[in-house]
């Protein structure tokens, strides 16, 4: 598993760097204005991607298996600062969000760490069940209950993205457990209509859905930032204007350190860099898949396809934001975009990755079981 987890890290490394250059271009103007500081956002990286670094490592030299007897006291610990964020006072909000709690001298985003609970909470319990994960209780409702549990205080805060992409990988994780593809096709259609409603009835996210649909008409609000990233694309063409030269940035394209910063690789950088990043991201999904192909058991096989679909999976709805094929959401891009909590859990995922992978053997016996769950439907 060394040439397997060596180019994991290269790819990871690859990615956090060209984070922190595409950062220190995109936020300069930011940091000066609000700051005073060109670097302010750069240093803060720095900062997370130090601890996140630590972080890897540590979760890389423990066995992963102790990660089992600990998930469920980490979902508890999980759900409960999810719900600090909701008391005031401690919960800090943001334009009309409340997503972090206030540590004195920084902030932390707790549906971060809700991320990695709820992964090593379903792969505690489907590995757990087993043969029994394609009965309705054991297999759907019972873990359908511990996935409300986490985002439900999410979606409260809202963060409709990070609820979404929680569901999505809490299914693929009961999916490669065992469940029925019937059981979680029926339930899955009643929680996006359920989602539906909800959108429905927040008014700034339904504008967004139907700004989504014609942007054109809503140009000037709601799908500002949406043509802003498209014109940034169209801008740099194949070859890009050059590190540093991008217009949107300046001018039209707010806090393009943070949700949009793919856009502006797109303009500075050009074509290739773009489609660079994607192929560095489907590098990184499958070699989470092949170490989860070789886990040593069920436990390590889920948590591996846990965390993988939740790094890849936030990626590419990034990518389909920001090239307007999916509505706005406020989901990040793994390694690249600001933000000093994301940086350092997802560090950390690659770390637990790496930690099932030196524990891994030869035998692609798991990576039979997701062929054969596959091949059932």
């Amino acid at each position: 598993m060394w040439k397997t987890t060596g180019i994991l890290l290269a790819t990871v490394l690859i990615l956090v760097v060209l984070g922190l250059v595409m950062l220190a271009s995109t936020s300069s103007i930011h940091g000066a204005s609000l700051f005073n500081d060109p670097h302010y956002f750069v240093k803060r990286q720095v900062a997370a991607l130090i601890l996140g670094a630590l972080a890897a490592a540590a979760a890389a030299r423990i066995d992963y298996t102790v990660w089992k007897k600990a998930a469920p006291f980490l979902a508890i610990a999980s759900l409960a600062m999810l719900l600090l964020v909701l008391v005031p006072g401690i919960g800090i909000s943001v334009k009309g969000s409340r997503r972090w709690i206030s540590l004195g001298f920084t902030t932390m985003q707790p549906s971060e760490v809700a991320k990695v609970g709820l992964v090593l909470l379903l792969a505690w319990w489907m590995s757990r069940v087993k043969r029994r994960a394609s009965e309705l209780g054991p297999g759907l409702i019972v873990p359908g209950v511990m996935m409300a549990a986490l985002i439900l205080p999410v979606l409260k805060e809202p963060d409709f993205g990070t609820s979404i992409l929680m569901g999505l990988v809490g299914f693929a994780i009961l999916w490669a457990g065992g469940a029925r593809f019937s059981h979680l096709l029926v339930s899955g259609a009643a929680a996006a209509a359920a989602m539906t409603v909800k959108i429905m009835q927040d008014e700034v996210r339904y504008r967004r859905i139907v700004a989504f649909r014609d942007p054109e008409a809503h140009a000037e609000r709601e799908a500002f930032q949406l043509l802003n990233a498209i014109y940034a694309f169209v801008m740099g063409g194949t070859g890009g204007v050059g590190l540093g030269n991008s217009l949107q940035k300046r001018y039209y394209l707010p806090e393009a350190h943070n949700d949009f910063i793919f856009a502006i690789i797109g303009e500075e950088l050009g074509l290739a860099a773009s489609l660079g990043v994607v192929v560095l991201f489907a590098v990184l999904f499958f070699c989470g898949l092949r170490i989860a192909a070789r886990a040593p058991d069920s436990f390590g096989r889920l948590v591996a396809i846990g965390l993988t679909c939740m790094i890849s999976f936030q990626a590419a709805i990034n990518f389909g934001v920001v090239t307007g094929s999916l509505p706005t959401k406020g989901l990040p891009l793994p390694f690249i975009s600001y933000g000093g909590t994301s940086l350092a859990i997802t560090l950390g995922m690659i770390g637990m990755l790496i930690g099932i992978a030196r524990q891994s053997g030869p035998d692609d016996s798991a990576l039979n079981v997701v062929k054969d769950r596959a091949r059932r439907l």
